[in-house]
């Protein structure tokens, strides 16, 4: 009774400060960190001790699939090299470089131990990061580079961090063939499981079911992984990866409608109930260290020498890593020349059959289009800040740390000043983030970029309907030349398809109304008048169904019906 009570009050306080999180302008995680701190230091409050376990098994997969499944794949492989960049290479120089300088001016610490904290705190978490610039208008390429960042380096840190506390030692060469194994076998296990798993919810017609194994999934994935000795955080977000990818093509749009928002609703709940349990961890961990010689004092200064080496570091390697970089444009420029030579010869050759035809070209426009990206987004200086800048600790670390053995020395110390050093760039990046971001980027600057995406994406669309619908009409009229097809059926089907991308237009007007102009464009008026009639059925139904003068079966497909629209005429939004 008393658990679930908790829960329930959890539940209502994580939802409570999101709402007001997002009229103050102020990330929920950061309110949440702070309020749970304030929750766990009242007197009627006990001590809150989470079990690792819970963390490890039960929160990270779910978590870490959730994001990955809502990652593009064609982001993640533009920005592969950013991303490993920060995710496997940083995190290691940023946990040995910890690991050395804290055994160096504090030689009690074992370096094993030292390296074992740094792995802890090197992983980011893009949670609160990512909130904020995508309603502050960080560029794309950013938010993407830091979910993908925020992916990968939990297996970076949590095999590091298994590999230093290892029979006590380190050894570097160990440690490489540790972690090159739990990668490549992650990875194997990964892709297995989502082939397995894609296939199966492909062949699924009953949403219910779908739904149930779209639940188990992350830990399919996680569980071989582990039992292996592999890492099952990588083989969940290259399942997520994987399943996200082929969504579009395998599953149902129903499936795919759920599926996000299944996700989205447990994303939620579990990522700001991990940083309330943050903050409401915090009493108890400076009692375990209240006995020790070293006090919570002197635990804090070393959480902030350790937060500023990180910081350092990141800057530091930051500048070397955009400096190699510059060249991309070119790179891809030649690819692309290449391949549009490749596939010119191919049109003019009559050994090409067509799906190889088809394969070439879709090279051709992939190598252009990652061109133009790379143009038009190419990574400088702002960009570099941005990144050094969002270097947030939170769920990894808050579950890494309490993995850490008993018998490992100075153990509590240790947690305590990997928590410390999550709250800390917490509250410094989350804080000063936003200003920062204000200053280098206009909040029209994304908005604009979007709408403008979003107009041209709507063309394409129209104009592939309407060549498919022609292609359609020349081959009904050349197989019956005496059967025509009425014009207004066809001109229904047109109106039909505007009328569905309705709501795309409606999301580039708001995005495209950044100078401040209140004119009404086309796509709002629709909207608005297909509201004002869907109000009205509405509130009809919902007559109805009081007065009961049809059945229930009846009225239920009729609000089935309602909800369709309804779900139709809402602007699509990203989240």
């Amino acid at each position: 009774m008393e658990i679930g009570l908790v829960a329930v009050v959890g539940i209502v306080l994580v939802v409570a400060i999101a709402i007001v999180s997002s009229r103050i302008g102020v990330a929920a995680p950061l309110l949440l960190v702070v309020a749970g701190i304030g929750i766990g230091y009242l007197p009627f409050v006990p001590l809150v001790e989470i079990d690792p376990e819970i963390i490890l098994l039960g929160v990270l997969p779910p978590l870490l699939y959730a994001a990955a499944v809502n990652v593009p794949f064609v982001d993640f492989r533009r920005n592969f090299k950013p991303v490993i960049g920060l995710s496997v290479v940083l995190v290691i120089i940023s946990a040995v470089v910890v690991g050395v300088l804290l055994h160096l001016l504090i030689p009690a610490i074992p370096l094993p131990v030292g390296i074992a904290l740094g792995a802890v705190v090197s992983p980011t978490d893009a949670v609160a990061a990512t909130s904020i610039g995508k309603k502050l208008g960080m560029p794309t390429r950013l938010v993407s580079i830091l979910e993908g960042e925020s992916l990968v380096n939990d297996a970076t840190s949590l095999v590091l961090l298994k590999t230093a506390v290892a029979a006590g030692s380190f050894v570097f060469w160990d440690a490489v063939g540790n972690f090159s194994f739990a990668v490549a076998a992650a990875v194997l296990i990964g892709f297995l499981m989502g082939i397995i798993t894609v296939w199966l919810r492909s062949h699924l017609r009953n949403p219910v079911y779908d739904t149930v194994i779209s639940f188990t999934v992350p830990f399919v994935a996680f569980i071989p992984a582990e039992y292996v000795g592999a890492s099952g955080v990588l083989a969940v977000v290259v399942t997520g990866l994987y399943t996200g990818h082929h969504s579009a093509k395998r599953f149902s749009a129903t499936a795919r409608v759920n599926e996000r928002l299944n996700w989205r609703t447990l994303q939620f709940v579990v990522e700001n109930g991990v940083f309330l349990v943050m903050g409401l961890q915090l009493h108890s961990l400076v009692e375990q260290v209240s006995d020790s010689p070293w006090k919570f004092q002197h635990l804090s200064l070393i959480g902030l020498g350790v937060v500023l080496v990180l910081i350092i570091c990141r800057a530091l390697f930051l500048v070397p890593m955009l400096w190699s970089m510059r060249g991309d444009a070119d790179r891809l420029e030649q690819r692309s020349r290449t391949i549009g030579l490749f596939a010119a010869r191919a049109r003019k050759s009559d050994r090409v059959d067509e799906s190889r035809m088809k394969r070439v070209e879709r090279m051709r426009q992939r190598s252009e289009a990652d061109l133009a990206h790379e143009q038009e987004q190419a990574l400088g200086w702002r960009d570099g800040a941005v990144l050094s800048w969002s270097g947030m600790r939170g769920v990894v670390t808050l579950a890494a740390a309490q993995t850490i053995p008993t018998e490992v020395p100075y153990r509590a110390q240790v947690v305590l000043i990997a928590f410390i050093v999550a709250i800390v760039t917490l509250l410094l990046h989350g804080l000063t983030l936003p200003p920062l971001i204000r200053k280098l980027w206009p909040d029209q600057h994304a908005k604009s970029d979007t709408a403008r995406e979003l107009s041209a994406l709507k063309k394409d669309l129209l104009e592939a309907g309407d060549t498919a619908l022609e292609d359609e009409l020349s081959g009904d009229d050349a197989e019956d030349p005496d059967g025509e097809i009425d014009p207004a059926i066809i001109d229904r089907v047109r109106q039909t398809s505007k009328a569905a991308l309705a709501p795309l237009a409606m999301s580039a007007s708001i995005a495209s109304t950044a100078d401040g102009t209140e004119s009404e464009t086309p796509a709002q008026t629709y909207l608005r008048l297909a509201r004002t009639v869907l109000q009205a059925q509405r509130e009809t139904l919902i007559e109805e169904q009081a007065i009961g003068r049809y059945s229930s079966h009846t009225l239920r497909a009729a609000e089935v019906a309602l909800d369709a629209q309804e779900t139709r005429l809402m602007p699509p939004q990203e989240h």
